[in-house]
């Protein structure tokens, strides 16, 4: 039988790249592309074709004829108003990370979503890796018992030096990514815990890991005195969770650990992608050989070919088919508006309990309308609005430099002077 052919909006036509072979190869036709910047809707149609509308006005683009869903690739810190509004016209949404970046957005979008006939799906694609998705399949499988504890990492340091790359990151110092609490960009190393134990958490405290990098480097790693925040979450079966946010420690790497009542299992951080299981000696279970044994897991999803050439470990594939097959059969995805905004009120929660010497937070459901009523006022921000409106949470404890006005200034004007150098080349 063959699929219901879905019509797809790209809202960020940078990060939103990434999606058109796996969009097409699900069954799914882009048919209109939006970005601010229309050098980006170009560079669109140039891939895509000439069938494919551009626009410039978000407003504009979601009421383009026939259009069915949206994948919102804008901004890190911008997701939810769009999301609402594609969510109010009946727009199925897929939502890059993070759902929301206030705990007043995180209210608004649950309401929204709970009033639309349209699903939201979070675009959180770590969990989908194969390493992660062995470990699930593991997990679930009942040999291991309940979780009692799990370690999530991502780790993704930036060379200082490396101003191509970190100019081209973070080209202002409003933008997002130029005093990014290291809280926020929590999802990575925190979705694949909850997708593999089921698992989610109820209180949280965070503490920082203070290293500012040093003087002589001029990358947008100035603006970031810390180098990780190091949450541990408290869950709702009575584990525990220890996870980092985006982490500027050790190498580049992720690595997942999760330890139950009789053994535990492991993603190793050499690269290759495989596990090591392991039990108790005593409590080796059925058709076990040994109490531990490292491989390589086996992909025989049927699309494995198809996932092997999409970013992210498959991870960018498999998030469409899950998105598209959601909305083919009327169902909701486990990364629904509430596993979203819960890993949101992590971020958010516990970078508040960073700045405040590790003081818990219980983190809301916001299936409860009385958890709702206490954060739906709740507009704290770390970062700088799209009409240029000031941060109203600091970015970090510690009194820095670089998060002064007179350091953002030099990193602006180091801007300015890196791209009239480009210029004479």
């Amino acid at each position: 039988m063959k699929k219901k052919t879905i019509k797809i909006g790209i809202f960020g036509g940078g990060r939103g790249s990434a999606f058109y072979n796996s969009i097409s190869s699900n069954g799914g036709e882009i048919v209109a592309v939006c970005d601010f910047n229309e050098a980006c809707t170009k560079k669109a149609r140039e891939r895509i074709g000439d069938g494919v509308a551009l626009y410039t006005d978000f407003d504009e683009f979601i009421r383009h004829e026939g259009l069915e869903a949206v994948v919102l690739s804008n901004y890190f810190h911008e997701h939810a108003p769009y999301a609402i509004r594609a969510l109010e016209r009946g727009i199925h949404v897929l939502s890059e990370c993070i759902s929301n970046v206030t705990m007043a957005e995180g209210v608004e979008l649950v309401r929204a979503a709970e009033k639309s006939s349209a699903i939201y799906m979070l675009a959180e694609n770590y969990p989908y890796m194969s390493f992660n998705r062995e470990m699930r399949r593991v997990y679930r499988g009942g040999t291991l018992g309940k979780v009692l504890f799990a370690e999530g990492e991502y780790n993704h340091p930036l060379d200082p030096d490396d101003i191509d790359t970190e100019i081209q990151l973070c080209p202002s110092s409003t933008h997002w990514r130029y005093q990014l609490p290291r809280t926020y960009y929590v999802t990575h190393s925190l979705a694949p815990l909850m997708y593999i134990t089921g698992a989610s958490p109820v209180r949280i405290t965070a503490m920082p890991v203070y290293a500012p990098i040093g003087e002589g480097h001029n990358g947008i790693s100035k603006g970031v005195p810390e180098r990780a925040a190091v949450i541990t979450c408290l869950n709702d079966d009575e584990s525990v969770f220890r996870v980092t946010g985006c982490a500027a420690f050790g190498s580049h790497e992720s690595s997942y650990r999760v330890c139950a009542e009789r053994g535990q299992i492991e993603s190793l951080r050499d690269g290759t992608g495989r596990v090591l299981l392991s039990y108790n000696e005593w409590e080796l279970p059925d058709g076990a050989l040994a109490p531990r044994s490292c491989y390589l897991p086996a992909n025989n999803d049927k699309d494995a070919a198809l996932a092997k050439k999409a970013g992210h470990g498959g991870g960018d594939f498999y998030v469409i088919r899950e998105f598209l097959s959601c909305i083919r059969e009327g169902r909701q995805p486990e990364f629904d508006v509430y596993f979203a905004t819960k890993t949101a009120s992590v971020a958010i929660l516990g970078h508040r309990s960073m700045l405040e010497n590790g003081t818990p937070y219980d983190i809301p459901d916001f299936r409860k309308e009385e958890d709702r009523a206490k954060f739906e006022n709740d507009r704290l921000t770390p970062f700088y609005s799209s009409d240029g409106t000031a941060p109203s949470l600091v970015g970090s404890k510690r009194e820095y430099y670089w998060s002064t006005e007179e350091g953002r200034a030099e990193y602006d004007a180091s801007v300015v002077e890196y791209r009239k150098s480009k210029e004479g080349e």
